[in-house]
């Protein structure tokens, strides 16, 4: 069974699973479907906030897509939520990520 079809199988066992939702979005991004890979972040980060490691990579994806914009956005809410939580870690990669896109 190839990836995506089992982390699916997963997630009907529980939908609301960030780290199998995070998986499931990067494998999209890996498959070149950007729009679910999208779609699963921004529900994702909505239904969870706290979930740090998806602000980047979906800040990426906007950068892939030409939202810079959209990129600024969620590269800023990562760092707030990275802030939150203490995690600095994060907060050094997305500062890092939005400083390059931004100067």
């Amino acid at each position: 069974m190839d990836r995506i079809a089992k982390l699916l199988q997963f997630l009907q066992e529980n939908p609301a699973d960030s780290f199998v939702n995070h998986a499931l979005a990067l494998e999209y991004i890996k498959a070149g479907e950007l729009e679910k890979a999208r779609s699963i972040f921004e529900s994702l980060l909505e239904r969870d906030p706290g979930y740090v490691g998806s602000y980047y990579h979906l800040a990426k994806l906007m950068e892939k897509l030409e939202d810079e914009p959209a990129a600024i956005k969620w590269y800023e809410k990562g760092m707030e939520e990275a802030k939150k939580a203490g995690d600095n870690h994060a907060f050094g990669e997305l500062r890092g990520a939005y400083e390059e896109l931004t100067f």
